[in-house]
């Protein structure tokens, strides 16, 4: 790996697993208590506003009895020792990276930890219970919701994740399923530039064909080792 400056890093549900978190698919995933229609998309929140927060209320308590596992420890040395352009790309909506010690890093799903304006756009930061009808402290509106991007909304940070994309020389995606669009697609985005893929995933994503390399295992175990090849 002597030739890799510039590196993007893929991470989603499996990478959190092995720190408590539910994953949201898989025979105890939090889909199977909850339809998605009825939690993660915009209709949903306009007519159940009061299951939607509750439903995220949860999660967002739920991050108070987790930490961070070797894993994300690992990718937060890699942040402070890598001397070249490196964008860690998470779909997890915890806080688990941070609290790591990440900081090269972008949430394109959206933060339990954050409460979005519906009106103004606003963000600020949010640890509490968000009830429905909370009041945006920018622009005075009882819009808030919880910053997360729902089903048929366009992911956060689009743009700057493309340009990364484009000018990696290493793609690697861990604990993805591969199912979810477009962070689905980064995969072959980034062999179109040029970049080397390696996959790492407890079992073949939906998407394993397409990445030059796969390599099956908890991610605590093989985040680590990569970690360990790539500072030398």
């Amino acid at each position: 790996m002597t030739d890799i400056r510039n590196i993007v890093i893929l991470t989603g549900a499996g990478i959190s697993a092995e720190s408590g978190l539910a994953t949201f698919r898989g025979p105890d995933g939090l889909w199977e208590g909850h339809r998605v229609e009825d939690v993660c998309t915009p209709e949903a929140l306009a007519r159940n506003p009061a299951l939607v927060h509750r439903f995220y209320d949860e999660r967002r308590a739920k991050l108070a009895e987790v930490a961070p596992n070797r894993a994300h420890e690992a990718l937060a040395a890699l942040d402070r020792a890598w001397p070249g352009d490196l964008l860690i790309v998470t779909q997890n909506v915890d806080d688990l990276h941070e609290r790591a010690g990440a900081s090269r890093l972008l949430h394109m799903h959206g933060e339990l930890k954050s409460a979005l304006c519906a009106a103004c756009g606003k963000a600020v930061a949010w640890a509490d219970p968000l009830p429905p009808g909370s009041v945006c402290a920018g622009c005075g509106a009882p819009s808030l919701r919880p910053d997360i991007v729902f089903f048929g909304e366009m992911p956060y940070d689009m743009e700057r994740i493309e340009e990364a994309l484009a000018q990696a020389d290493l793609f690697v995606s861990i604990g993805t399923s591969g199912a979810v669009y477009p962070a689905a697609g980064f995969v072959q985005m980034a062999r179109h530039y040029g970049a080397r893929t390696l996959e790492l995933n407890l079992d073949p994503s939906a998407g394993s064909s397409y990445f030059e390399e796969s390599r099956l295992g908890p991610a605590s175990e093989l985040v680590p080792e990569l970690v360990r090849d790539l500072l030398g």
